[in-house]
């Protein structure tokens, strides 16, 4: 069984954010990186099914050089070979990404497609459907928990509403996205640590790609929320508190 993982670096949630002058993106030079969390549980669900039916599991990422970083990591737990797409830019439409991502991924010819169910940065939860759109391949969102059946289709657990759980079927080949905390992620052994310097990342240009579309999107800008509501301490006796309270709720908060 071949399965592929779509990975992507996104800003560590303790990095220091400061919008840049052109009030495009964050600094760069404040940042650190790392895997975004539900693409954590999506590989963590391939390496299971791994463990559990053989086969092969495939990294696949977007990005500069540093993303690499992050393809070794995934390497180190246990996945078999990586390919970056590397893109000096920071792309940020979905749509480019997926298509992108859909390109290699037809060569591959995967038996099932991974990947988180949103990203931490932007959290569109639009490239997993995307891809699976582009390849033509049934896909279903926000899954908990994977079985292979002995006739080669899957079996899903996906998330609802007030803690329901939706069973479901699809063949393979599929796409699927997972959701965080699907299952426990393990940790890069130092075995597995030594074994990812010798698997192949192979490296591809975003140019190099034939038939890409137009970015269907573009970020205008970014600012931190503006803080729009306070905390007020009403002073006074219980009656007085109560007739001041009383009063805002009516001419201000208008709920009375």
């Amino acid at each position: 069984m071949k399965i592929a993982v779509c990975i992507k670096q996104v800003p560590e949630k303790n990095s220091r954010y400061e919008i840049d002058e052109e009030k495009r993106w964050v600094k760069e030079t404040y940042l650190t990186y790392e895997i975004n969390e539900s693409d954590l549980y999506a590989l963590e669900t391939a390496l299971r099914l791994k463990d559990q039916h053989g086969g092969e599991v495939l990294v696949c990422s977007l990005g500069p050089d540093g993303v690499e970083r992050d393809i070794k990591k995934g390497l180190a737990m246990g996945a078999d070979r990586g390919i970056l797409i590397h893109e000096e830019g920071r792309l940020t439409d979905p749509f480019l990404i997926a298509s992108a991502l859909a390109k290699v991924l037809e060569e591959e010819r995967p038996d099932l497609i991974l990947t988180g169910v949103q990203s931490d940065d932007m959290a569109f939860s639009q490239v997993g459907v995307a891809v699976a759109e582009l390849l033509g391949l049934p896909h279903t969102t926000i899954v908990m928990k994977v079985e292979v059946h002995e006739n080669m289709g899957i079996r899903i657990e996906r998330e609802l509403e007030s803690g329901l759980l939706e069973v479901a079927d699809l063949p393979l080949p599929a796409v699927l996205t997972i959701q965080a905390g699907a299952y426990p992620v393990r940790y890069a052994s130092l075995k597995g640590i030594m074994q990812a310097k010798k698997k192949e990342i192979k490296k591809l240009a975003l140019s190099a790609l034939s038939g890409l579309p137009s970015p269907q999107m573009e970020l205008l800008s970014v600012a931190f929320p503006e803080p729009r509501k306070k905390a007020e301490i009403l002073q006074g006796t219980v009656p007085e508190v109560v007739a001041q309270l009383v009063e805002k709720l009516k001419k201000e908060a208008k709920v009375l």
